[in-house]
This record gives structure tokens, C-alpha cells and sequence, in this order.
């Protein structure tokens, strides 16, 4: 089976990106990357924790490095996506990334206002599988503290929250069409938590991927037109100001037949307890 289409940049991007300086690094990024779909521009003050993962030296500057988006879940803990900070993504070891940051309270990525933190230490899920993306989570340590008024609860295990119909937020910046219609301001769109069996119908272990409920949730519009994207990777979904799941991957954009699959954070709260 071939690997799932995360929501990420790609390796070979990165590596472009490395090489060529920043001028054609953000070109390339401005390129690849996308977010979210059908959404609209919100404020960072509401929305603190919404983080975006960065790094110039692999990404360009144009956008200030982000590549991946996180959220906030303790002064000085961010959680992203596990792919994230895979080869594959950043083009080399997470070891040999020299300028790893988060930057928060930014709406404009190239704005200079919010702070950008450097990234201390990363843990990546040990039951991580690169292969299905089961188990898509990072969590990221900062250098500096963040207050508290940045930081997300996470739903607990069992949530209701994660109940088919919950009408949920994702966040992130980028591409607002899935064509190329790239916006740097942070935006969030409304996606509705589906059952668990339209992703497996979406994504039964075919070239798209399979979905596995246990550690996946299935969100998206059920009409088409709303969802995450490339780039959006990490990123939150919270309902009722919690977090319920991070984007992990998907085929397409927006497209009704084929929802968003994020991590499960519920799922996860006991491996989270220990690294929080």
C-alpha cells in the first residue's frame, strides 16, 4: 500500500528549499503548501493556541519557515503531527534541522508581531506507524514558556466530543481553494465529525490509504467544500474549546467523497498524560 497523502510539505520540496536560498524556497513552499478550504480569517487573540511549525533554514522565508501547524496544550508544550518531522517532510533528520521553531500570536505569516520559539526537544509516538500514519502525533518541547491563556485542553479519553454530527474547527494557514489560492493569514473553517465509516468507505486500504478508527477520526462536510489541505498538517480540531484532533491526511481537498482523516486525540490521552 502506498503511503497516505499527509498534509504536509514534501521532502523533495524541502531539499529545494535548502538548496536554492530563500528567494526560490518560498516560491517552492508557496507552491506546495495549503490549508484550509472554504474557511475565513479569524484572530490569533481568539484563538492562542493555534501555533505554526516552522523553519527557514529548511522552508524559505517568504512565509517565515511554516511548514506544519500545532497547538498549544502546556506553557512549553506544543503537539503536532508525527509525519511532521519525518525525513520525508523535512528532507533531512529532525537532528540536522538548525532553526526548528514555533511561532505564536501571529496571524500574518509575515508579520513580525507574536513571538517564535524555539524548539528544545521533540518526542515522536513510538506506536507511530509511517506507513498508515496511525498514531500521528509529535509533541514538542519550547524553549520559553508560553501563558497559560495559550494553552488547549485536550478531550478526554471516551469524549463524546468525537461523536458522529459535532460540529468542529480546523485552523491553519494557506491555500483557501486547493488550487493554489494561498492566503498567509490564519483561517479555520467548520467540518462536521462523521461516522467512522465514511473514511473507511473514503479510504479501505486502497492507493488512498487506510483508515483505522482506533487511533483516526473522520471530519469533513458532507456536501463538499470545507476541509484541511496540504500544509495544514498538525494542525487543531477542537469542538466545544477542546481538542479533539490534529490533521493527519487525506486524498484531495474539500472533496465530499473523501473527508479528512486526523489524529484521535481522545484515543491518545494516556500517552499524552505522560508526555504533558
Amino acid at each position: 500500500m502506498r503511503r497516505p497523502i499527509t498534509r504536509s510539505l514534501t521532502g523533495a520540496l524541502a531539499l529545494i528549499a535548502a538548496v536554492a536560498g530563500p528567494p526560490l524556497a518560498a516560491a517552492g513552499t508557496a507552491a506546495a503548501d495549503g490549508v484550509i478550504i472554504g474557511g475565513q480569517a479569524v484572530k490569533v487573540a481568539d484563538s492562542p493556541w493555534v501555533v505554526a511549525v516552522a523553519s527557514r533554514d529548511r522552508f524559505g522565508g517568504m512565509r517565515a519557515g511554516q511548514f506544519c501547524g500545532g497547538v498549544v496544550v502546556a506553557p512549553t508544550k506544543v503537539l503536532t503531527a508525527a509525519h511532521c518531522l519525518d525525513r520525508d517532510v523535512l528532507g533531512v533528520r529532525l537532528s540536522e534541522v538548525r532553526d526548528l521553531k514555533v511561532i505564536a500570536g501571529r496571524e500574518e505569516l509575515g508579520g513580525a508581531d507574536g513571538r517564535e520559539i524555539a524548539v528544545r526537544s521533540a518526542w515522536v509516538n513510538p506506536s507511530y506507524d509511517p506507513r498508515s500514519n496511525s498514531g500521528d502525533l509529535a509533541v514538542l518541547t519550547l524553549e520559553e514558556a508560553l501563558p497559560a491563556e495559550s494553552v488547549i485542553r485536550t478531550a478526554p479519553a471516551n469524549s463524546r466530543l468525537t461523536d458522529p454530527g459535532t460540529v468542529a474547527s480546523v485552523y491553519g494557514w494557506g491555500d483557501t481553494t486547493g488550487h493554489g489560492t494561498y492566503a498567509s493569514s490564519l483561517r479555520s473553517t467548520e467540518v462536521q465529525v462523521l461516522p467512522d465509516e465514511a473514511c473507511a468507505r473514503a479510504y479501505p486500504g486502497n492507493l488512498d490509504g487506510a483508515y483505522l478508527p482506533a487511533t483516526m477520526l473522520c471530519a469533513g462536510d458532507p456536501e463538499g467544500g470545507h476541509d484541511a489541505c496540504q500544509g495544514d498538517s498538525g494542525g487543531p480540531l477542537v469542538a466545544r474549546g477542546r481538542l479533539i484532533g490534529l490533521v493527519s491526511w487525506g486524498s484531495g481537498c474539500g472533496q465530499a467523497e473523501n473527508p479528512g482523516v486526523y489524529t484521535r486525540i481522545p484515543a491518545l490521552s494516556e500517552v499524552l498524560a505522560e508526555q504533558i
